[in-house]
Protein backbone atom coordinates (compact mmCIF):
# COMPACT_ATOMS: atom_id res chain seq x y z
CA UNK A 1 0.00 0.00 0.00
CA UNK A 2 2.83 2.24 -0.99
CA UNK A 3 0.02 5.19 -2.22
CA UNK A 4 -0.80 5.43 1.61
CA UNK A 5 2.32 7.11 2.15
CA UNK A 6 1.55 10.54 0.79
CA UNK A 7 -1.62 10.56 3.93
CA UNK A 8 0.22 8.72 5.98
CA UNK A 9 -0.16 10.69 8.89
CA UNK A 10 -3.94 11.31 8.71
CA UNK A 11 -4.59 7.75 8.84
CA UNK A 12 -2.10 7.00 11.67
CA UNK A 13 -4.31 9.72 13.35
CA UNK A 14 -7.79 8.26 12.55
CA UNK A 15 -6.42 4.82 13.87
CA UNK A 16 -4.96 6.92 17.25
CA UNK A 17 -8.47 8.17 17.59
CA UNK A 18 -10.26 5.17 17.02
CA UNK A 19 -8.12 3.09 19.40
CA UNK A 20 -9.02 6.40 22.13
CA UNK A 21 -12.66 5.50 21.05
CA UNK A 22 -11.86 1.97 22.09
CA UNK A 23 -10.31 2.39 25.11
CA UNK A 24 -13.46 4.45 26.14
CA UNK A 25 -15.41 1.55 24.93
CA UNK A 26 -13.24 -0.73 27.70
CA UNK A 27 -13.30 1.66 30.51
CA UNK A 28 -17.78 2.25 30.13
CA UNK A 29 -18.05 -1.53 29.87
CA UNK A 30 -15.48 -2.11 33.44
CA UNK A 31 -17.64 1.14 35.00
CA UNK A 32 -20.74 -0.81 34.29
CA UNK A 33 -21.89 2.62 32.38
CA UNK A 34 -25.77 2.13 30.98
CA UNK A 35 -26.22 0.50 27.64
CA UNK A 36 -27.40 3.50 25.59
CA UNK A 37 -23.59 5.21 26.58
CA UNK A 38 -21.98 1.65 25.72
CA UNK A 39 -23.93 1.56 22.44
CA UNK A 40 -22.83 5.36 21.54
CA UNK A 41 -19.80 4.74 21.55
CA UNK A 42 -19.63 1.75 19.99
CA UNK A 43 -21.67 3.37 17.07
CA UNK A 44 -19.23 5.92 17.02
CA UNK A 45 -16.22 3.97 17.00
CA UNK A 46 -17.81 1.86 13.73
CA UNK A 47 -18.60 5.16 12.30
CA UNK A 48 -14.97 5.89 12.16
CA UNK A 49 -14.07 2.90 11.55
CA UNK A 50 -16.07 2.67 8.30
CA UNK A 51 -14.27 6.76 7.59
CA UNK A 52 -11.14 5.00 7.90
CA UNK A 53 -12.01 2.30 5.74
CA UNK A 54 -13.17 4.63 3.13
CA UNK A 55 -10.51 6.56 2.68
CA UNK A 56 -8.22 3.69 2.23
CA UNK A 57 -11.24 2.55 -0.13
CA UNK A 58 -11.41 5.67 -2.43
CA UNK A 59 -7.60 5.94 -2.77
CA UNK A 60 -7.65 2.43 -3.68
CA UNK A 61 -10.17 3.09 -6.33
CA UNK A 62 -8.26 6.22 -7.38
CA UNK A 63 -4.98 4.36 -7.52
CA UNK A 64 -5.75 0.84 -8.78
CA UNK A 65 -9.05 0.19 -10.24
CA UNK A 66 -9.57 2.80 -12.72
CA UNK A 67 -6.95 4.88 -14.30
CA UNK A 68 -9.34 7.60 -16.27
CA UNK A 69 -6.02 9.51 -17.70
CA UNK A 70 -5.09 7.05 -19.67
CA UNK A 71 -8.61 5.55 -20.66
CA UNK A 72 -10.05 9.13 -21.68
CA UNK A 73 -8.06 9.14 -25.08
CA UNK A 74 -9.41 5.96 -25.96
CA UNK A 75 -13.09 5.59 -24.76
CA UNK A 76 -14.02 9.29 -23.86
CA UNK A 77 -14.91 10.87 -20.38
CA UNK A 78 -17.15 7.99 -19.44
CA UNK A 79 -14.26 5.89 -17.50
CA UNK A 80 -13.90 8.75 -15.25
CA UNK A 81 -17.27 9.05 -14.08
CA UNK A 82 -17.60 5.52 -13.45
CA UNK A 83 -14.74 6.30 -11.16
CA UNK A 84 -16.58 8.89 -9.52
CA UNK A 85 -19.81 7.05 -9.38
CA UNK A 86 -18.33 3.86 -8.22
CA UNK A 87 -16.82 5.92 -5.01
CA UNK A 88 -20.00 7.57 -4.23
CA UNK A 89 -21.52 4.46 -3.95
CA UNK A 90 -19.00 3.79 -1.82
CA UNK A 91 -19.42 6.89 0.58
CA UNK A 92 -22.85 6.35 0.66
CA UNK A 93 -22.34 2.73 2.21
CA UNK A 94 -20.27 3.97 4.89
CA UNK A 95 -22.51 6.73 6.10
Amino acid sequence: MGHTIKDKQKLLNRVRRIRGQVDAIERALEEEKGCMDVLQQITSCRGAMNGLLAVVLEDHIRTHLVDADHEDEDHGADDGDARELLIDVVKSYFK
